[in-house]
């Protein structure tokens, strides 16, 4: 899945199509959107946009109308950050419109008539989805995407646009996929334990994003 979705963001990169996050409206949610635009932004995306659903007015979730706003910001590939396992007509919707669709998440698909039901998306990227081979199932959608941008540089390297003398650091993402994992609650085995670990040494070194800083003042 990981391959697939560096793919599909480094032709998006290469053809300067615009790229639109929806995310969830919890810190992983929040922090998963930070983590991408930062992360697509370092690896060479002009044209990123974000949207975060309400949780009162729109309810949970990639929905058509979300779908429809997303294509009014005239995105052409819409990307999920924990959430859309479950959007089914929400990715409907958005091909209807005539975008690509990369899902990240690692929430359990949809359960329709006792079968799991995965949407018709372009690329999915979850280590909870059926036939996913990656060892740690426990990753939080802040995790995910950290890897899917991981991939992206790789395949980018692959195909020229940076070595590995001159690519970009993706380290400074860290403290964010740290706060993220820890917000969700999620187990630590030993694969979140390390980003955990790597964004809490940066974290003591005073090594965050500015609002990170500032959160950790006024918790004291």
């Amino acid at each position: 899945g990981a391959a697939q979705a560096a793919s599909l963001l480094a032709d998006a990169i290469a053809a300067q199509r615009k790229i639109c996050i929806v995310a969830d409206y919890d810190c992983d949610g929040a922090t998963a959107c930070a983590v991408a635009l930062r992360g697509l932004a370092l690896l060479g995306a002009q044209h990123v946009s974000y949207l975060v659903p309400d949780r009162v007015v729109d309810g949970y979730g990639l929905t058509g109308p979300i779908s429809e706003r997303v294509k009014a910001l005239g995105a052409d590939l819409l990307v999920t950050v924990d959430n859309g396992i479950a959007s089914v007509e929400g990715v409907q919707r958005a091909h209807e419109l005539g975008m690509q669709v990369l899902i990240t998440d690692h929430h359990l698909p949809a359960v329709f008539d006792g079968q799991m039901v995965l949407p018709e998306a372009d690329v999915i990227v979850n280590p909870s989805q059926p036939g996913c081979t990656f060892e740690s199932k426990a990753m939080a959608g802040v995790g995910v995407m950290f890897y899917v941008l991981l991939a992206l540089r790789a395949e980018l390297r692959g195909r020229g646009v940076f070595e590995a003398s001159n690519q970009p650091k993706l380290d400074a993402l860290l403290p964010l996929v740290a706060l993220g994992t820890v917000a969700d609650v999620v187990k630590l085995d030993a694969n979140n334990r390390r980003l955990v670990a790597q964004g809490m040494q940066r974290i003591r070194k005073g090594a965050m994003p500015p609002g990170l800083f500032s959160l950790f003042n006024a918790a004291g």
